[in-house]
């Protein structure tokens, strides 16, 4: 039935063969890869992101000014003395013996260096109920938060003796200390469940533990491989935390989705009746071509991060990048030959209640599509209307969308109370939490020159309304370099202080500190490099999207030989993407709904997140596009009406498309969960535009466009037939020609 020889021509064909073929060979040189990968990346290490490569501007000047002075900036930390009591003062016997306690307190823990009484420094409220005890902790800042912990125990001791004044510590150190205690295991556990729930979904989609465990493994070696080229690569590209973990998604995500294509295809011809190396080889010239072009899609949307300019993104694009082409390649290689070596016993550890489900995959999932598409195909221009219809709705909330960078109560609500402590210290001292740094850099930082305008620094930048001061000026004379806190009017409030930090940069630098010759005064701090990030962001927008854009649709021409389908695949791409902003605003900024996921009172989306989930989604959307696409392709090119062209193309995809987006959902799902507002959001925007695209967009409005469209899906200027023709795949010698079958999607007895 079809079982003769077949001819391929193509590169996943040829790749699948030889392969299947060289089963050991394929098999070894796959584990030889990821152990050298490893290997490599364990000897050569990974270099970080630094500082002065996060951002461009007065950021990166400020940053690159510190380093090359060689000045290790300490963890600061703050003591807020507060009086309870209305009647209470700074000025009062028992407030000064509660801040004398204190600094004899943190200076007796030895931990700490540099202690000031608010008395000298004149850190003391304008309403004079609050006071502040600064100190600097000794050693490497990085791992000040490890150990904060004997200060925080003598600060605590001085509250129990001094019932009527409120005595809470704040700074980097305490901070660290707090979340890492608080959230430290939660982004890791999210992590690490990931896998297990991918495996027990696709426990229930294939019945089987050895079929499930392959995606798995598959997915799992191309990261632990990916992981060991991030540390080579970093020595010229440096990586970071974050750009492992979206690694690590993206990774799971499209590992798992390439093997189950592969996997599926090959137990559906089996089913078919073909024996094992022709279901082998349809694989490989089907859902291998579709891996490929699918691969290469991703990797060029993850190619756009490489645009922005900004360190944290490029170390995301380019490690998402790698672990897609890894994750491709393995699809391609490896997996034909184990499936080639293991046989039957794929079906080995089979789950006993779900014996009965159909190997193939298109019991009930494919009869709930084959009813969905029945109505779709009927009346395609209602389908169109109404899904179309019901996106540009879901979509209308994203055109209000507001983003910025969160502030400590925003990314983690007032759950903690150290939470409550900054709200407290910026009423109480607005601007004081998170002060604008000046680093200036002169030829001698103690000329009479440089003395002056610092001196005019300080009292315009309170003359001039940014600062309600104190503005605290520390010196490092063996490095020509000053630091000047500026504590800025606006506090929390991000629009009031970016407006006090304009200000300071605008007009109070050059009337002060621009008169000195040859002098350096870049503005950095937490306000200044929000501003910085957002301008950047902002200005990497246009040749993120137009790459991204262009170069999908050139792929998409070049693999399917039709500019009808490109086109269409770059719109409902861009209908599923806008459809997650719309709920992401709707959810994040309107509080619609926020309740469910623990997201009351945000008002706002984080300010990175509209470009990431732009370039991810557009990436991982394609998965789902390509494949159901070239299904629809292949049935036409073997003489099918488009219309049954469509109808065969959903109906058999519909259960693989089906587990690969659970999987997904629920991956990204986990993420949701999390204590962070920022990774909460992108956990819900990831999962509800997956969900989307495998629904909506791929069940719904994909095939009522394309039916609506009839043989125009083919279309091809005769002046674009000179382009590169990157379908040989596809050629119906190619494929042997599979078993017929009814409307419910089930074999013909013959």
């Amino acid at each position: 039935m079809g079982n003769g020889d077949i001819r391929v021509r193509g590169l996943a064909a040829r790749a699948g063969g030889w392969s299947a073929r060289h089963r050991w060979a394929a098999v070894g040189i796959w584990v030889l890869f990821v152990v050298l990968a490893m290997g490599l990346g364990s000897a050569a290490g990974r270099v970080d992101v630094k500082d002065s490569d996060q951002l461009k501007g007065e950021t990166h000047t400020a940053a690159r000014i510190i380093e090359d002075a060689g000045i290790d900036e300490p963890a600061s930390e703050t003591v807020l003395i507060q009086a309870k009591r209305s009647g209470l003062k700074a000025t009062d016997a028992e407030f000064r013996d509660a801040v004398g306690a204190v600094v004899r307190a943190v200076e007796g823990t030895g931990r700490v260096t540099d202690v000031t009484s608010p008395y000298d420094t004149k850190t003391i409220s304008k309403d004079g109920r609050s006071a502040l005890v600064q100190f600097d902790v000794r050693g490497e800042p990085d791992t000040a938060g490890e150990r904060i912990e004997p200060v925080l125990k003598a600060v605590e001791g001085v509250q129990q003796d001094h019932a009527a004044l409120r005595i809470e510590e704040i700074g980097g150190a305490s901070i660290m200390k707090t979340f890492d205690d608080a959230f430290g295991d939660d982004f890791k556990k999210a992590e690490y469940s990931a896998v297990p729930v991918a495996l027990g979904i696709l426990l229930i989609a294939f019945g089987a533990l050895v079929a499930a465990l392959l995606p798995v493994a598959l997915a799992v070696t191309a990261i632990m491989a990916t992981m060991g080229l991030m540390g080579v690569v970093s020595h010229v590209m440096p990586m970071s935390d974050t750009a492992n973990s979206v690694m690590l998604l993206v990774g799971l995500a499209v590992g798992v989705d390439y093997c189950l294509f592969y996997l599926r295809r090959e137990r559906e011809e089996r089913e078919a009746g073909r024996d094992a190396q022709t279901a082998l080889r349809i694989a490989a010239a089907t859902s291998g071509r579709a891996i490929v072009v699918s691969g290469v899609t991703v990797c060029v949307a993850m190619a756009g991060m490489l645009f922005t300019g900004l360190a944290e993104f490029e170390a995301m694009g380019l490690a998402s990048l790698m672990v897609v082409a890894v994750a491709m390649v393995g699809s391609v290689t490896v997996l034909p030959a184990l499936l080639s070596l293991l046989g039957e016993r794929v079906e080995k550890g089979r789950i006993p209640f779900l014996r009965r489900r159909k190997r193939g995959g298109d019991s009930q999932d494919s009869r709930f599509w084959t009813a969905v598409l029945r109505r779709v195909l009927a009346k395609p221009v209602i389908a169109v209307v109404v899904a179309a219809g019901a996106l540009l709705a879901i979509t209308a909330p994203a055109l209000g969308m507001k983003t910025q960078q969160f502030t400590l109560d925003q990314e983690f609500g007032d759950s903690l109370p150290i939470v409550q402590t900054y709200n407290r210290l910026n009423d109480a001292f607005p601007g004081g939490s998170e002060p604008a740094e000046v680093i200036v850099k002169a030829d001698d930082i103690n000329a009479p020159e440089v003395k002056s305008a610092l001196a005019d620094f300080r009292e315009r930048a309170i003359s001039s309304g940014a600062s309600r001061g104190p503005v605290e000026i520390k010196l490092h004379d063996a490095q020509n370099v000053a630091f000047v806190y500026v504590p800025l009017v606006g506090g929390s409030d991000q629009d009031k202080a970016g407006a006090s930090l304009d200000k300071l940069r605008d007009e109070v630098r050059p009337a002060t500190l621009g008169k000195v010759d040859g002098l350096e005064a870049p503005i950095t701090g937490q306000v200044a490099g929000s501003k910085d990030f957002n301008d950047q962001l902002a200005g990497a927008v246009v040749p993120v999207f137009a790459f991204v854009v262009l170069f999908a649709f050139a792929l998409m021409l070049l693999s399917f030989r039709s500019l009808t389908i490109a086109v269409t695949s770059i719109v409902l791409n861009l209908l599923s993407v806008g459809a997650a902003y719309g709920i992401l605003v709707a959810v994040f900024q309107h509080g619609w709904g926020a309740s469910l996921v623990g997201a009351e009172g945000v008002g706002a989306i984080i300010t990175w997140l509209p470009l990431f989930l732009f370039v991810i989604l557009f990436g991982l959307s394609m998965d789902y596009h390509v494949f159901v696409v070239s299904r629809i392709r292949e049935a036409r090119l073997r003489g099918l009406p488009t219309t049954d062209a469509i109808r065969h193309g959903v109906v058999t995809t519909a259960g693989v498309v089906t587990s690969a987006a659970v999987i997904m959902v629920a991956v990204f799902a986990i993420f949701g969960t999390l204590s962070m507002q920022s990774m909460k959001q992108m956990g819900v925007g990831l999962a509800a535009a997956v969900l989307i695209d495998a629904t909506i967009i791929r069940g719904v409005l994909l095939p009522a466009v394309m039916a609506l469209l009839g043989e125009r899906n083919w279309y091809l200027p005769k002046w674009l037939h000179r382009l590169p023709d990157l379908t040989h795949d596809e050629a119906p010698q190619a494929i042997a020609r599979p078993a017929a079958r009814d409307d419910e999607g089930e074999p013909v007895k013959v």
